[in-house]
């Protein structure tokens, strides 16, 4: 096998002290890298007990068309060892992941409960009908959403009750329009309180945002309390 691609198989995605003194400046070292890289990458993530002498002796005999060590036989036995391990590796870790989102649902509920409760009984806080709390921070005097069919144009901050943020139009530095039956009932009922030029703060009870679901990707879980700081900017549209 050439020197080339050995040195990028050992010192690219093994970790071993053999580094890749080449440069990538072909397509055909990018190729090789780009494949070593991929190999390394399923490794590490399948866990399998690597052996470095043993897995450049397979590469290297392979890529020679030399007779392999290991019968056809062997290999396919093999095979379907290794990947009845991994079966069992991947339902173990989402029986654990599963645990875990049970666990989580109890607990953000408890926790979003005692928030909102604590919430409740500061000054100046208001309560929905549907059990939405929420403040004032800015009263404006422009048109009001007439119905859940409007279009409205904000900017906005979400975070966690504990300060997590995980959403921000002000960041991206570029207002959110949207209709708000498209968005979660919390938003829906609450957008509709506010007069154009206002800032509301919301709490928003799990049964009014996400719920039960977790949300892939994000930082929000399952039965998460959500808090946002929504500037109701223009009123676009309002088909009633």
């Amino acid at each position: 096998m050439k020197k080339t691609v050995t040195g990028l198989m050992v010192g690219t995605m093994l970790a071993t002290s053999v580094v890749f003194a080449g440069n990538l400046d072909s397509d055909k070292t990018k190729t090789n890298y780009m494949i070593g890289a991929d190999v390394g990458a399923y490794i590490k993530k399948s866990g399998i007990d690597f052996d470095n002498d043993a897995f450049m002796a397979g590469i290297n005999d392979a890529y020679a068309g030399k007779d392999l060590k290991l019968s056809q036989e062997q290999i396919g036995k093999i095979r379907q060892d290794l990947q009845a391990k991994q079966r069992a590796k991947q339902e173990e870790e989402r029986k654990k992941a599963m645990a875990k989102l049970e666990e989580d649902k109890v607990k953000n509920l408890e926790e979003g409960k005692k928030f909102l409760a604590k919430k409740a009984k500061e000054k100046g806080i208001k309560k929905t009908d549907s059990g939405i709390l929420y403040e004032v921070m800015k009263e404006g005097k422009g048109a009001k959403p007439g119905s859940a069919n409007a279009t409205v144009v904000v900017h906005y901050v979400g975070t966690l009750i504990d300060g997590t943020e995980f959403d921000s139009s002000v960041k991206r530095g570029q207002p959110a329009t949207f209709a708000l039956n498209q968005v979660i009932k919390g938003w829906t009922e609450g957008l509709q309180l506010m007069n154009a030029g206002s800032k509301y703060r919301f709490f928003i009870p799990p049964e009014l945002a996400y719920g039960a679901d977790a949300r892939p990707g994000s930082v929000i879980g399952p039965n998460s309390t959500l808090i946002f700081e929504v500037e109701l900017l223009e009123v676009k549209d309002d088909k009633k």
